[in-house]
């Protein structure tokens, strides 16, 4: 299955006060056309659709054109909130854009419960674990402290308590918007330090077998298994991966 893993478009930001949405209207036409030159099956969206909580107009209606090709080119887009979104707003008519094949997880309360997509070798699970601010949401998870390690603790338990249900040899994907520790900050991210400590050990996501990372904006590497796309503006031509079997 070639996944195309993808994060922190940031729809509507301005440099020095220049706006970027010509450009990053460039980016999701050429985003498209890496969709059908590749074939590929799904499209990863890992956080920060949006530079802030409440986008200018022509950044929304950018993001609702880029729905609508992927949509149409019969491409799964799975999607989760970043630090930068406002998850409410990011996810109003989740329910009914689901039927478009669009699935945007924006509530922490459906981390346990993934897109299923179907390749000739098996079941892949997608989850989406969209950016859990610690404060918010510790109560909820069941974490037994507050920072960004323990939610993320707690959450990775719901992932691997469903995927413990299903079929054997079920391939696994998680999308999360974190500091993981190993990654290398650039000068253009929102810090999300909680405490004085922000970044969260890779191990924390063991037992799957990709880790689509969002938030730092370099493309980067940390294990086989879990990367940064980095963003639009930072990084190379997006490039499709394969969700296999590791280990």
């Amino acid at each position: 299955m070639r996944l195309l893993h993808t994060s922190d478009w940031h729809l509507g930001r301005s440099f020095h006060r220049v706006g970027l949405l010509e450009a990053q209207a460039a980016f999701l036409d050429h985003l498209v056309a890496t969709v059908h030159a590749h074939d590929v099956d799904a499209v990863l969206v890992a956080g920060d659709v949006y530079d802030r909580a409440v986008p200018p107009l022509p950044a929304v209606e950018l993001f609702d054109t880029a729905l609508h090709r992927l949509a149409e080119a019969g491409v799964p887009t799975v999607m989760i909130s970043g630090n930068h979104d406002s998850a409410r707003r990011l996810g109003v008519g989740a329910g009914l854009i689901e039927r478009a094949g669009i699935h945007l997880r924006t509530d922490p309360d459906g981390i346990g419960t993934p897109v299923v997509l179907s390749d000739a070798h098996g079941e892949v699970a997608l989850y989406g674990l969209p950016y859990l601010e610690p404060a918010l949401v510790r109560e909820r998870l069941g974490a037994e402290r507050t920072g960004h390690e323990a939610v993320l603790a707690a959450a990775m338990d719901r992932v691997r308590a469903d995927l413990a249900r299903r079929p054997a040899g079920t391939r696994s994907v998680v999308l999360a918007h974190a500091f993981v520790a190993g990654g290398a900050p650039s000068d253009s991210e929102r810090d999300i330090t909680v405490g004085g400590v922000a970044a969260v050990p890779a191990g924390v996501f063991d037992g799957v077998d990709y880790v689509a990372l969002g938030h730092l904006h370099g493309s980067q590497t940390l294990t086989p298994r879990v990367r940064y796309s980095g963003s639009p503006s930072r990084t190379p031509s997006p490039r499709p991966t394969t969700a296999r079997r590791c280990g």
